[in-house]
């Protein structure tokens, strides 16, 4: 199987551009390392729409908690880590970009140590009270946002709702790929027990915990390549959406 790379989608065959597709929101769930962000981010490319990474907004969520040397469990601290924070995104040529109080910080937030300590931030009711409108004012005017908990909590009227999913091993392997061609420091081993580990923190939560809302299409990504996945929803988005 192909790595999950941007570059293997260009100029990919069977896929259509439907250009500007006025203010469709398609929500696209799954689990970790499922390669939800390189999907969303080529649908809505061919659709004319803005892609929302709503775990890059946890991450960093993650990455202020990090800076600050905030304790995810300490209430207090985590209300005073929220207090003044500012988080947005761009989506231009491609390309999501994330701000932190201004700064754009998406180069730093695909650390082994930022994805841990998203995980752990993530299951806070605060913070995802906190990140709940931005997230949905991002979707406004229309996009394709994807995460854990998109067509069950953050967007529960989006038009068209997706479930990817993978088998554990395949989902570790995206992920050790992905760190590794980014050069970090990380065996297979290591991808695989954070993956797990990720797994049992995001459907065990009692806040919004994971799960593939029940008007959801499942797509199995195991076995396909990224432009598999990405035609596959394409396919199915013309079949659905007037």
């Amino acid at each position: 199987m192909k790595g999950w790379s941007l570059k293997d989608t260009k100029g990919f065959k069977g896929a259509e551009s439907r250009g500007p597709t006025a203010d469709l929101v398609i929500a696209i769930d799954g689990p970790s390392g499922v390669g939800k962000t390189t999907v969303a981010k080529l649908v809505a490319e061919r659709l004319g729409l803005r892609a929302v990474s709503t775990g890059a907004l946890y991450r960093a969520v993650a990455l202020h908690f990090l800076r600050r040397g905030l304790n995810p469990e300490d209430l207090d601290e985590v209300r005073e880590g929220l207090g003044n924070l500012e988080i947005w995104q761009e989506y231009t040529d491609g390309h999501i970009r994330t701000f932190l109080n201004g700064e754009d910080v998406t180069e730093e937030l695909d650390t082994v140590e930022v994805s841990d300590m998203a995980s752990r931030v993530a299951a806070i009711k605060e913070v995802r009270e906190f990140l709940l409108d931005v997230q949905r004012r991002l979707a406004e005017g229309g996009a394709v946002v994807e995460g854990r908990d998109i067509g069950t909590v953050v967007l529960p009227d989006a038009d068209v709702k997706f479930f990817l999913d993978a088998t554990t091993g395949e989902r570790a392997k995206r992920r050790y790929e992905q760190l590794r061609a980014e050069g970090e420091d990380i065996s297979y081993e290591d991808a695989l027990r954070d993956v797990k580990e990720r797994d049992i923190r995001d459907s065990a939560r009692e806040v919004a915990p994971l799960k593939r809302a029940a008007d959801a299409i499942y797509i199995d990504t195991t076995h396909m390549t990224v432009e598999e996945v990405v035609n596959r929803i394409l396919k199915i988005l013309k079949e659905v959406v007037p």
